[in-house]
């Protein structure tokens, strides 16, 4: 990579459901430009959609697999708008390019884990196991899940097998910035 990636940060979808997203993530490029980070969408309402669609619809496993992985593009697309100097990348190579410019990459990750398909396609695999997976694909040592609330940091039952080896960290939010829960 052209800069060592210093964390992966997984912003939760559950973010996304209330206003003022853009101040809650106000410090995420500036943490950015003191050591690059890649961020991971989570899949959010976009996801929320899907599930609906899913079960009304009785769509398989696979489908509603890669339907999932198609919310976090949507959640990216959000993102960028949200967040300063963002812009959308969908591989190592344009995570690189991104952070050449001095840019702040947020991963549309559909077509990178298309072509490797490397997770399980059930329930059980979650954005955030996409995240921590992505972090070891990229030999990144850390991963920060940002949560919406105490009540949301669990995490799915794949997250420890994509995980292992790497630095977890979930963060809430609190009036002026973000508290650690784990």
């Amino acid at each position: 990579m052209t800069e060592k990636i210093s964390a992966v940060i997984k912003v939760g979808g559950s973010l996304a459901q209330e206003s003022g997203l853009r101040e809650r993530l106000r410090a995420v490029p500036d943490l950015a430009a003191r050591a690059p980070v890649l961020i991971v969408p989570g899949g959010g309402p976009f996801a929320d959609a899907v599930r609906t669609m899913t079960v009304r619809h009785g769509v398989d496993a696979s489908t509603t697999h890669w339907m999932s992985i198609l919310a976090m593009d949507q959640y990216a697309t959000l993102l960028t708008n949200v967040l300063e100097r963002a812009q959308i990348v969908d591989s190592p190579r344009t995570i690189d390019r991104a952070l050449a410019a001095d840019r702040l990459p947020v991963l549309a990750p559909s077509r990178w884990l298309g072509r490797e398909d490397p997770l399980p396609h059930s329930a059980t695999v979650t954005a955030d196991s996409i995240a921590a997976w992505i972090a070891r694909r990229l030999d990144i040592a850390r991963l920060i899940l940002l949560k919406s609330a105490a009540a949301r940091c669990g995490v799915d039952d794949y997250f420890h097998v994509a995980s292992a080896g790497v630095e977890c960290q979930i963060l809430v939010p609190v009036a002026r910035g973000w508290r650690r829960i784990a």
